[in-house]
């Protein structure tokens, strides 16, 4: 079944449960639902949605400000390049955290009872589950920020057994990795609790009363390196093999098969090396949460992931506790016969996440490429399947290519079927084709994803060795462009580079192996945002038909031509076009002054702001009921809906600091201030209690506080400060000078979402992006133009951008949208514009300023301006530049 027509392309858009994907009945006929969806989720979605809706009723106070922090709070974090962007989480990390919230605090789900009331199967029983403590198992597709998911879930279990005086949950926990692999990769992200802080996973101090940052005080361990000084605030970062109880010994580099230290197999003989016993730790403390990445091996109650968990749980029950909660992450989350664990309680299907563009695209040979195949009649591995290699390698170049341009380098991952053949394989790329000689790296595996034998006695030192070389590859100082495997790393090996997977192995239904794990290493995304990527899947038949098995999973395999002679398929990149030996560069080349910024901010002026001079007009002061002052609600200023709650405690302290810092938190993070907080701090308390109402009121009243949360008073606190702020400190200097050049040709290579695009001749660049119809359209004018010398869309990548104050009063940048540079050497700046916004009128008159001051500047080129809007392009249609720069020759807004 494909997804619903109102599907949203944004991962960060709120998905309505009405149109999420679910399996087609004709899917069904051959794959049973339990394989399909999990049992759960249908109904946990739309009570999640009821939940969410209603401001989070029922969810305790910490909660309540976590979630609101997390999801309706606008937060700006810093860039490479020095500016300012909005993070959010995507709606399927949101969702996992809101699933989990409601469960324990809405429902206080416990247990295997609790959780199988939201069946909508009918097929749930008791039996199904096999813990006696509180889990939830979250699905998300490879790629979709599992590891995000884990990290909020921790701070929410921290701060609520922290900040609520009956919580059962911990500010332990035990943090599992199913190998050493994957425990890199979290550790990378946890050192330093690292994640915590450049994600906005930490509330800042003041927000809804807490000292949030003063109080996350946590120590992170790492494996052996255990050393506990504290009975709370512990992170636990371990192999699951270091759980293992009993006679299950956690294997070293000094062991005989040192292979099994690299991905963490159990061993079944002895090691005379000591090891941290997590068992014995546990016993010395009363809380504890578990929380597993790639948790698809807990799907069994006889095997020792289990099992250890289960001792654990155990223990604690001895000491009158118990596991507060384990929550696993995972892509797959299915028994060896396909079923889904019941434990399931949301689920970002892969199908949703590649067509949100979080995910690559998986692409196959289509039939005619397919049918150019063949399995050769040979006893060598190589000759055999010299052909898929071939295509493989040929795919693998195309991409190389393209990626390079943007300073990416592409990876082939090979897959086979023993180690031998792994051998073979990597010898014969580097043998055959020069571009990969000495570039090959080698992972030895068994069929089960854990590393073969076929690599033991190898030295501690030559495993770690191996270990930075499979997690750096993506690095564009590793030499390694390929990689083969016995099948592959099955989890945790999770670079973002693999695009072209060659399949030279068959599966069967009794494996282990499901085909998202097959595609999982291919499939995270090079690039960031809404890019359409690609993974290029080549293989035998009966690997591809395998793969292909994942459309039951309501998964669109695209099909293409693959080979000699056909386009790659990667994302758009944008470039200047050297390939064409009819562009003149030189000819096409736009030069660009770059001025002095003409407007800047002044901060030390925050200092002489009066608040008693603000025009506002005053807000009512009312009076509220006992039980309505308890209850400090905070709203958003253009919808009115309610972000926030906080409910003062019973002794009816009102702490009225919190409050303010609230208000002047927000001003600064909307006028992006780096500094002046104690200034405005005090300008807010102060307009607050003397001037906001029209009388001087009290502060300490917990009256005050609930005439704070009111609309009116909310809004007009906050623009008025921001008007009075910008009138104050945005300053214009009254000139600029030059202080640069930008070189159209100089620009580096980007990539574009899919879109329409034209193949222009007087413009330097491959391809003219068109983001509305109306810049297609007059692209294509241009190219028509005879006047016209080139002409350039003013990509971001340009770096062309004019400071202008925008309709609140504050600074921002404004990008024009063409440049235009005629055969007489003028050259215009020309907007386009569909429909109009307030803000027009203040780009175009900043405009007209700057070519004013261009033309001041220097005398050898002349700038002007045009305004280009939509409805009188095209009931005009001019014929030519000149004709087009006489009738639009500026905005008549």
């Amino acid at each position: 079944m494909a997804l619903h027509p109102d599907f949203p392309d944004s991962p960060h858009e709120i998905l309505d449960p009405t149109i999420r994907w679910f399996p087609a009945d004709e899917a069904l006929r051959d794959t049973g639902m339990e394989k399909l969806m999990p049992p759960l989720v249908a109904a946990l979605r739309v009570k999640v949605k009821e939940f969410r809706d209603s401001g989070y009723v029922g969810a305790s106070d910490t909660s309540k400000s976590l979630l609101n922090w997390w999801f309706n709070t606008p937060h700006l974090l810093p860039q490479a390049d020095g500016n300012m962007a909005e993070f959010k989480y995507f709606f399927s990390q949101r969702e996992a955290l809101e699933t989990i919230i409601y469960l324990y605090d809405v429902m206080g789900a416990k247990d295997k009872s609790d959780l199988m009331r939201f069946d909508s199967s009918g097929a749930v029983s008791a039996s199904m589950f096999d813990e006696t403590w509180r889990r939830y198992v979250v699905k998300m597709a490879t790629g979709a920020g599992k590891t995000k998911v884990l990290s909020l879930a921790l701070a929410w279990g921290y701060f609520h057994k922290l900040y609520e005086p009956d919580s059962e949950l911990a500010r332990n926990f035990l943090l599992i990795a199913p190998n050493i692999i994957v425990l890199d990769r979290i550790y990378k992200d946890f050192e330093g609790l690292r994640l915590f802080y450049e994600d906005p996973v930490i509330p800042d101090n003041g927000f809804d009363g807490r000292n949030w940052h003063d109080d996350f005080q946590l120590t992170l361990h790492l494996q052996d390196e255990v050393r506990v000084t504290q009975p709370t605030g512990n992170i636990f970062l371990t192999n699951i093999h270091r759980v293992y109880a009993g006679e299950d010994i956690p294997p070293t580099a000094d062991d005989d098969d040192t292979m099994d230290f690299f991905l963490g197999k159990r061993p079944t003989g002895g090691t005379t090396d000591s090891k941290v016993d997590l068992g014995m730790i546990v016993r010395d403390i009363d809380e504890l949460m578990v929380l597993n990445d790639e948790a698809h091996h807990i799907h069994d109650s006889r095997l020792a992931w289990f099992k250890s968990i289960e001792d654990i749980h155990n223990r604690l029950v001895q000491k009158g506790s118990g596991l507060s909660l384990q929550v696993d992450v995972t892509a797959t989350p299915k028994h060896n016969n396909g079923a889904i664990f019941v434990q399931t309680v949301a689920d970002y299907p892969l199908v949703e996440a590649i067509s949100q563009n979080v995910v690559k695209h998986p692409v196959l040979p289509d039939a005619a490429s397919r049918a150019k195949l063949a399995e050769r009649q040979s006893a060598k591995y190589t000759e055999k399947y010299a052909d898929y290699l071939d295509l493989g390698v040929i795919e693998w170049r195309k991409a190389y290519e393209e990626h390079q341009k943007m300073g990416k380098k592409a990876i082939l991952f090979v897959m086979t079927d023993d180690t031998k053949n792994c051998d073979d394989v990597a010898a014969y790329l580097e043998g055959t084709y020069p571009d990969l000689k000495d570039s090959v790296l080698v992972i030895h595996t068994k069929a089960n994803g854990e590393l073969s034998k076929a690599a033991s006695g190898k030295k501690k030192e030559e495993l770690e060795e191996l270990r930075k070389d499979a997690n750096e590859i993506d690095d564009p100082t590793s030499p390694y462009k390929a990689v083969v495997s016995v099948l592959m790393l099955k989890e945790g090996w999770d670079v973002r580079n693999v695009t072209t997977i060659v399949g030279l192995r068959a599966y069967s239904a009794q494996s282990n192996i499901l085909p998202e794990q097959t595609l999982g290493r291919g499939l995270r995304k090079m690039y960031p945002g809404g890019v359409e990527e690609y993974l290029s899947v080549v293989g035998t038949d009966a690997f591809m038909e395998f793969v292909e098995s994942i459309q039951a999973e309501g998964v669109e395999l695209e099909r293409k031509p693959m080979g000699s002679g056909t386009k790659p398929k990667t994302p758009i990149v944008v470039e200047v076009d050297k390939e064409d030996p009819d562009k003149d560069l030189d000819s096409l080349d736009i030069e660009i002054p770059v001025l002095t910024p003409r407007i800047y901010r002044e901060y030390k002026n925050l200092a002489d702001l009066d608040v008693s001079s603000f025009s506002h007009q005053n807000v009512i002061y009312q009076s509220f009921s006992e039980e309505e002052q308890r209850e400090i609600v905070f709203k958003d200023i253009t919808t009115g809906v309610v972000t926030h709650t906080t409910v003062l405690d019973t002794a009816g302290i009102a702490d009225y600091r919190s409050v303010i810092g609230y208000f002047t938190k927000t001003i600064m993070d909307d006028l992006r201030l780096v500094s002046g907080y104690d200034v405005l701090y005090g300008k807010v308390k102060s307009f607050v209690q003397d001037h906001l109402f029209g009388t001087t009121i009290d502060l300490e009243s917990a009256n005050t506080l609930r005439n704070l949360s009111e609309l009116a008073a909310t809004k007009t606190i906050l623009e008025s400060f921001k008007k009075a702020i910008n009138a104050l400190t945005v300053k214009d200097r009254g000139d600029a000078e030059i202080r640069d050049t930008i070189k159209l040709r100089n620009t580096r290579p980007f990539v574009v979402k899919e879109q329409g695009y034209i193949v222009p001749k007087r413009s330097l660049f491959n391809r003219v992006i068109g983001d509305s119809h109306l810049e297609l359209r007059f692209a294509s004018f241009l190219e028509g133009c005879n006047e016209v010398q080139a002409y350039a869309k003013n990509y971001f990548a340009v770096h062309f951008k004019i400071d202008y104050v925008n309709a609140d009063g504050s600074i921002s940048n404004y990008y024009p949208d063409f440049i235009v540079k005629l055969k007489n050497s003028r050259v215009f700046i020309v907007e386009t514009k569909g429909q109009e916004d307030l803000d027009v009128p203040l780009k175009m008159e900043r405009l007209r300023q700057w070519c004013e001051d261009i033309n001041s500047a220097q005398s050898e080129v002349h700038f002007d301006f045009v305004y280009v809007d939509e409805e009188s392009f095209e009931k005009y249609k001019p014929k030519s530049f000149s004709q087009l720069s006489s009738s639009f020759v500026e905005y008549k807004g």
